[in-house]
């Protein structure tokens, strides 16, 4: 329904899907990067400019891409509710150990894979994150903006009152237009367009 509604409001959408091999994250990356490096030039009526959109675990494979520069035309990340700070949502034990799960261990062997203590991207950068989110609390963002903001204000956090983790790709939710909103920031589909 997300990506139905981004095309519907005028966006060309790429949803892709990826391998997801336990305690091997090295082929989701790798998936990640492939998508990323080719996807935009397959699309006839794209300019190749790319903004990346995730959700959740979504959420952190789009702050690593911005971080490792693996897409070069990359010109903003919209993460929504993002695993932002691996470290910090291991010790909280969200999802159950899933960040163990997706490293194989713990978070301190791969910082190369934890946004927060990776380089900051040089793109634009904007996180929503829902303030009643009990899935990936509040807390885990704003930690990756603390290690950011200061030296990096490409980095924007914008929590949104009343909404949880889900709020935020559903497009009937109240918290819709607060993403609408954000993602308009980034250039509009009619310049990332080619003309016919």
């Amino acid at each position: 329904p997300m990506a139905d509604a981004l095309a519907a409001a005028g966006w060309t959408v790429v949803l892709p899907e990826y391998s997801r091999v336990p305690q091997d994250p090295e082929v989701t990356l790798a998936d990640l990067t492939l998508v990323l490096a080719e996807s935009a030039g397959r699309v006839a009526t794209h300019n190749g400019q790319v903004i990346v959109l995730g959700h959740s675990a979504g959420g952190h494979l789009a702050l690593w891409a911005a971080a490792a520069r693996v897409c070069p035309t990359l010109i903003g990340t919209l993460a929504l509710s993002p695993v932002a700070d691996l470290q910090l949502a291991y010790a909280l034990d969200l999802g159950e150990g899933a960040v163990s799960r997706f490293l194989g261990g713990d978070p301190a062997s791969r910082p190369d894979l934890d946004p927060r203590r990776m380089a900051a991207p040089i793109t634009a950068t904007t996180i929503v994150h829902g303030i009643d989110d009990t899935t990936v609390p509040l807390v885990v963002s704003e930690s990756y903006i603390a290690a950011q903001v200061t030296a990096h204000p490409v980095v924007r956090l914008i929590p949104v009152a009343g909404a949880g983790h889900y709020a935020l790709i559903d497009p009937r939710a109240p918290a819709w237009p607060t993403v609408m909103a954000q993602l308009a920031t980034f250039p509009t589909p009619s310049s990332s367009r080619r003309a016919p």
